[in-house]
């Protein structure tokens, strides 16, 4: 297991904050906070206010220090999504990347959280962690694909580091609970049919919403036979996907995300 001492220097620092408010039926910014290497940037949308986050440092290496916050206020809806693909790349033995992310839905609210993949190549190191507060009866949606290597390169990953952790509570009480945690020889765990038989990229999403339940049957038709899709209580939809590659992820991911945002999923993930 990697660990970062007190004597590793961050290579790249990056912080943002982001909230939104609504005003005549609309949702604007609130409050807005960046610094370092993270920079958000707010297309023109007719939907959900929309916020594109940009790691300008180029991607996440051993030692990186990376804090992301963001907050839907009452009654408003936010989206949160990247630019591209988020790259983990070859870190040093003793240095491990660190993002973490803290957003909140207040009531009435909706926060839509959609980056795209993030690419474990070989020799990375990251940990991440994703903590979501939910009002009652306000919603969520979120998305986190995984790609270890890029299969079409011709790239595997057998000496990698890579923590995981999703946690979401509604009114104090959790209500999902993840956690990823690969270390060493990643292919050669992906490989055994019991974790992911042989695929090299995953994807965790969670609706959590009154009308989750309504959700459940037309994505199962669209998941095909590498994942599923359950209810795991009431007003929380959880689904699990395993693919080949990014390619056939995608494949099934975005016609998901469709449904779930009302086509308006952002138009950094079609380009």
């Amino acid at each position: 297991m990697r660990t970062t001492t007190s004597l590793d220097q961050p290579r790249a620092i990056g912080a943002a904050m982001v909230s939104s408010k609504t005003r005549a039926h609309r949702s604007y910014i609130d409050g807005l906070r960046q610094s370092g290497a993270l920079k958000l940037l707010f297309p023109r949308t007719t939907g959900p206010l929309e916020a594109i986050l940009i790691n300008t440092a180029g991607g996440i290496t051993g030692g990186d220090s990376f804090t992301i916050s963001g907050t839907a206020g009452e009654g408003s809806e936010l989206t949160l999504t990247t630019q591209a693909a988020e790259r983990a790349y070859r870190a040093q033995q003793t240095q491990t990347g660190q993002l973490e992310t803290h957003l909140t839905v207040e009531s009435g609210a909706r926060l839509n959280w959609l980056p795209q993949e993030t690419i474990l190549y070989e020799g990375s190191a990251l940990r991440r962690r994703l903590e979501v507060e939910i009002a009652a009866g306000s919603r969520f949606l979120m998305v986190e694909p995984v790609l270890f290597g890029r299969r079409a390169m011709g790239e595997d990953v057998h000496d990698i580091h890579f923590e995981d952790q999703i946690t979401l509570r509604q009114e104090g009480t959790v209500i999902y609970r993840d956690g990823v945690c690969l270390s060493g020889d990643a292919a050669a765990q992906l490989d055994r049919p019991t974790i992911a038989g042989g695929t090299r990229a995953m994807a965790s999403l969670v609706f959590v919403a009154p009308e989750a339940e309504a959700h459940v049957a037309p994505l199962r038709d669209l998941i095909g036979s590498t994942g599923g899709v359950s209810l795991l209580r009431p007003g929380v939809l959880v689904a699990r996907l395993l693919a080949e590659d990014g390619f056939h992820l995608r494949r099934r991911l975005v016609p998901m995300l469709d449904d779930l945002t009302q086509n308006q999923l952002p138009k950094s993930w079609r380009l």
